[in-house]
């Protein structure tokens, strides 16, 4: 479906759900595609490439916004299947593509069956192929299209959004949250092992700055209002901040206390599209997340409050 100029959004229907897992195809002479989606979704990835006509040589470029086995797990077999293809990632990614053991390993020990059954793994990436991708650099889409990196970290230390030239629109990863068609709400996203508020708050700063048409992202599809949505974003990851902080400090669980104040945001979403929501951006994963920093934060001496 294309969703801005030259630019089609591709559902890489991770466990089969639709609308969950956006990657995007940036047209242009050279084209390139934005998110490979899970391992478990390069089939329906492929399939929907091949019908929009591009063959195995005729991709030239494949960006993952940071290396999460939901947005990087096909990259391997995407480089696989599109030989000409360079792979772009964040400068602390990049390792990881060409050696995904320790990831693969974190992921299973985090995941456990589901990490098979819903995601897949991560197939190695020949180091040649791969090209890291500094704040500010741009990959030629052609003559008249770039695709800028921002390095935007909070969600993943490794996380960077791409801004298009052309379209204008914002490839913005996770860094902006997760806004599920069928779920509704627009919800923050902080898992361990890298969340940081002060980052994730400074990259939502940098994308208002740039001034985008829109907002894609991977979960899921391009929202206009970019303005509206990152003020949304950032009052949003404020307060679910302030209520881990509270919870933490009175020694109670953050998990409960989270479900507790942001239950009722999920009222009148059927039960099937709830549980999606929990699977791209359960409570449970974002209180480990928040948790963590705390830890860290206080272990550094940095008494700095979510809403300062």
């Amino acid at each position: 479906m294309t969703v801005a100029e030259g630019v089609i959004e591709v559902d890489t229907m991770l466990g089969g759900w639709e609308r969950v897992t956006a990657g995007y195809l940036i047209e242009g002479d050279a084209p390139v595609l934005v998110e490979t989606g899970s391992q478990s979704s390069v089939p329906a990835l492929l399939a929907q490439l091949d019908r929009l006509g591009l063959g195995a040589h005729d991709l030239a470029g494949v960006v993952v916004t940071h290396i999460h086995l939901d947005h990087a797990g096909g990259v391997g077999d995407v480089a696989r299947a599109f030989p000409k293809a360079t792979v772009y990632v964040h400068p602390k990614g990049a390792r990881h593509l060409a050696d995904p053991t320790k990831l693969v390993d974190s992921a299973a020990r985090v995941y456990g069956p589901l990490l098979d059954s819903l995601y897949g793994r991560l197939e190695a990436t020949p180091s040649e192929r791969i090209r890291v991708l500094e704040d500010g650099e741009a990959i030629r889409v052609s003559g008249s299209r770039t695709l800028v990196a921002v390095d935007s970290p909070g969600h993943a230390k490794h996380h960077m959004a791409l801004h298009d030239s052309l379209s204008g629109v914002l490839f913005a990863g996770d860094a902006v949250g997760v806004k599920l068609p069928d779920g509704g709400v627009l919800r923050p996203s902080t898992p361990p092992p890298d969340f940081d508020l002060t980052s994730a708050l400074h990259s939502l700063q940098r994308f208002a700055v740039r001034r985008p048409s829109a907002l894609a992202l991977a979960h899921y599809g391009v929202l206009a209002d970019p303005h509206d949505i990152l003020d949304e974003a950032e009052g949003t990851l404020r307060r679910w901040a302030d209520v881990a902080e509270s919870a933490y400090r009175s020694g109670e669980d953050i998990a409960a206390a989270l479900a507790t104040e942001f239950e009722s945001d999920l009222d009148g979403v059927p039960a099937e599209h709830r549980q999606k929501l929990e699977v791209m951006n359960g409570v449970h994963s974002n209180a480990a997340g928040l948790q963590r920093w705390l830890s860290i934060r206080d272990s550094k001496g940095d008494s700095s409050t979510a809403s300062a």
